[in-house]
């Protein structure tokens, strides 16, 4: 069992449940510094699943259907389209796209400079942009929250939406990565730790996220938009110039 990958996760679920995203995009890049592409892609899909469960259990009430459908069902359709293309597109350029774009979301956004308006073409855009990088590089979330944020939902409900449509991106793009057989049999005997470790970081982070004004909660997304952005920048630009 691998010890360090569990602390990895159970941090990146706690502080994921507090920013409404960011449990595969914090892991996805620490772990790759352990496990090739494509065997991270699936753990941290795991992951993803099982933290997902605890955010929709602990925040079931806060689903808004309306968005589930309008963002969700592009979410779903492109996300299986990524999936299927894991093995042909380099994953550093694409990451490296992904990071400049959500370093300058974060930035524009902060100073008021940016705004995407609520509105049905925001929706599709959103959920089809966010579905097709998470079929394909794992990380859709910090894209769906560049969305997500315009509806300017209250942070139980934006959790318990992006919950619920990253959980059912998720269940397309996995059974994909398993039929291509990018998980090692002996990996499999870490999923009921791994899901042991997902609910207790979810169920802190719940803890903590009912503390936090809607304010404060909606820059703490803003910034780890930026983290992860720059994390991508630097991980993706280092790999193309070794």
């Amino acid at each position: 069992m691998d010890w360090a990958f569990l602390v990895i996760a159970f941090f990146a679920d706690f502080v994921g449940t507090i920013a409404g995203f960011g449990s595969s995009t914090i892991a996805l890049p620490l772990s790759l510094f352990m496990y090739p592409f494509e065997t991270a892609l699936v753990l941290v899909a795991f992951l993803h699943i099982f933290g997902n469960l605890g955010r929709i259990g602990f925040f079931r009430h806060g689903i808004d259907r309306r968005l589930i459908a309008q963002f969700g069902v592009p979410s779903v359709l492109l996300s299986f389209v990524g999936a299927l293309l894991v093995s042909w597109v380099p994953p550093d350029i694409l990451k490296m796209v992904l990071g400049a774009f959500l370093v300058g979301y974060m930035f524009f956004a902060w100073s008021g400079k940016l705004t995407v308006k609520p509105s049905l073409s925001a929706s599709i855009l959103g959920g089809s942009v966010s579905g097709f990088f998470a079929g394909l590089i794992g990380t859709g979330g910090a894209l769906r929250a560049a969305f997500l944020t315009a509806f300017n939902l209250p942070k139980e409900k934006y959790i318990a939406t992006a919950a619920a449509i990253a959980f059912a991106v998720d269940l397309t793009r996995l059974p994909l990565y398993l039929a291509q057989r990018f998980f090692p049999e002996e990996l499999y005997s870490t999923l009921p730790a791994l899901l042991g470790v997902a609910l207790f970081g979810t169920y802190l982070g719940k803890l903590v996220v009912g503390k936090i004004p809607q304010e404060i909660f909606r820059r703490i997304v803003l910034v780890f938009l930026g983290f992860i952005g720059a994390l991508f920048l630097a991980r993706s630009i280092s790999s193309l110039l070794l």
